[in-house]
């Protein structure tokens, strides 16, 4: 559960504080994703989780946002990801941040494991989208759904020849 931080200062929205304990995750067989802070309580400045994937965990496939870049931030491990048609591996305490109509793609690096801070800028209310990818990792809801909600949450996926080539590689 999110809690609100009381604040005298003339801010957008509260103070957001998510502990730990309170943090909803959603799990599926090769991640963990713990919910931090969505749009509805940032006055849709912001969406943040943390995804703590497994070896060999397959991430995202290639997609784009029309309207929120996405901060990524990688607390340890390394992920390896695809910006525009260039696949690099991140490192712990490495930064990236992709605009707005840049196909991206992630996944833990091979042999590697991941921790990453996620914020997307503006949000959106990305929890529900969150929750449905967990689903369908454990095969409790159909991948159509997910092609369904494209303009809802603004993940539009695509082909990326390169990014199937990285992985291929890493199989």
């Amino acid at each position: 559960m999110t809690q609100e931080v009381q604040s005298s200062s003339a801010a957008p929205f509260r103070p957001v504080l998510t502990r730990r304990a309170d943090a909803e995750t959603c799990a599926d067989p090769s991640s963990v994703m713990t919910l931090l802070a969505d749009s509805d309580s940032t006055a849709d400045g912001f969406t943040s989780y943390r995804s703590t994937f497994a070896e060999g965990a397959v991430g995202a496939p290639a997609h784009f946002h029309t309207k929120a870049t996405e901060l990524f931030f990688v607390i340890s491990g390394s992920l390896q990801v695809l910006v525009g048609d260039e696949v690099t591996v991140l490192g712990e305490g490495d930064f990236l941040a992709v605009p707005p109509h840049t196909p991206h793609a992630f996944a833990a690096a091979p042999g590697c494991k991941a921790d990453v801070l996620f914020v997307f800028t503006p949000g959106m209310g990305r929890f529900d989208y969150l929750r449905l990818l967990g689903r369908v990792m454990r095969g409790e809801a159909d991948a159509k759904e997910i092609a369904a909600s494209a303009e809802r949450f603004d993940n539009h996926y695509v082909d990326s020849p390169a990014w199937r080539a990285a992985l291929e590689v890493s199989a």
